[in-house]
């Protein structure tokens, strides 16, 4: 098992690199009172969340998801924030429509209630929050399981035939409905997970490649830095050996970036000597 504790920041600019007049009567004690709360740290304190709204007079679109058809809810005007959703309703519903109806036959119901969930809130379960006092950003009350694995990190997708990152899941979800603010979430979110199994990783990268195009460079980069900090542990994968001599894509870039990495000690070598 390895920790995701320090992923790729998402700014990276380098695809394939591991790498802010009126008076008053002063009153003294009332001032120190107030000067000592602002002082004070918050425990901690939630990102904010300008899209937590629910418009009234909205039509409701009920979307059906996945074979086993299962049904959601969401106001249309809440669905419009995405342009992938914003287009259909354009196209498919007319004004005086009474039967708005979306089938999404390939989504995970899971991965669409954590789309539907930041609609609404801003965020989805784990909510992201900022820990004031060691400044920096937490996932909420999630704890670990008996080897160490963060809960609910991970997901069954039939699409992936496997087990899966939901962030990664999630952020995939995003690139599709064309959501660029989820997609930084997604990925901030799923680099504070910790004890991810190598099985699991190399799955989820596997799905990224396979559900976002050529030019993402985030969560693929993402990917090929964790393998690549963490080289000691998947050397001595077993499912690593395997999916290397399966190949594709994904092993190319990690080759790049390695190559890349390589230079990169080099060159602070002579830098140094």
């Amino acid at each position: 098992m390895i920790s995701t504790k320090r992923p790729l920041p998402p700014e990276n600019t380098s695809k394939y690199r591991p790498g802010k007049t009126c008076s008053r009567t002063r009153n003294p004690i009332r001032e120190a009172r107030e000067t000592r709360e602002s002082r004070r740290p918050e425990r901690r304190h939630k990102p904010s969340s300008p899209q937590d709204r629910s418009p009234s007079g909205s039509p409701i679109v009920t979307l059906s998801v996945g074979p086993e058809k299962r049904l959601f809810a969401c106001h249309e005007d809440i669905l419009c924030a995405s342009p992938y959703f914003a287009t259909f309703c354009r196209e498919q519903f007319g004004i005086s429509s009474r039967r708005k109806r979306i089938e999404l036959p390939d989504e995970q119901p899971e991965v669409l209630s954590c789309v539907l969930e930041y609609f609404y809130r801003g965020d989805y379960t784990p909510r992201l929050v900022h820990n004031a006092r060691r400044e920096q950003w937490e996932l909420e009350d999630i704890g670990t399981d008996s080897e160490g694995q963060s809960h609910g990190a991970t997901m069954f997708h039939k699409a992936a035939g496997g087990v899966i990152l939901r962030d990664t899941a999630v952020y995939c979800a995003a690139e599709k409905y064309t959501l660029e603010p989820l997609k930084r979430l997604a990925l901030r979110k799923q680099g504070l997970h910790t004890g991810i199994q190598c099985s699991t990783i190399l799955n989820s990268a596997r799905y990224a490649y396979s559900n976002t195009p050529d030019t993402e460079s985030k969560l693929r980069a993402h990917y090929l830095a964790l393998i690549i900090r963490s080289r000691s542990t998947f050397k001595r994968s077993g499912t690593m050996q395997m999916e290397m001599e399966e190949g594709g894509k994904l092993f190319f870039d990690l080759f790049v970036a390695m190559c890349n990495h390589m230079d990169d000690l080099s060159a602070m070598a002579k830098r140094e000597g």
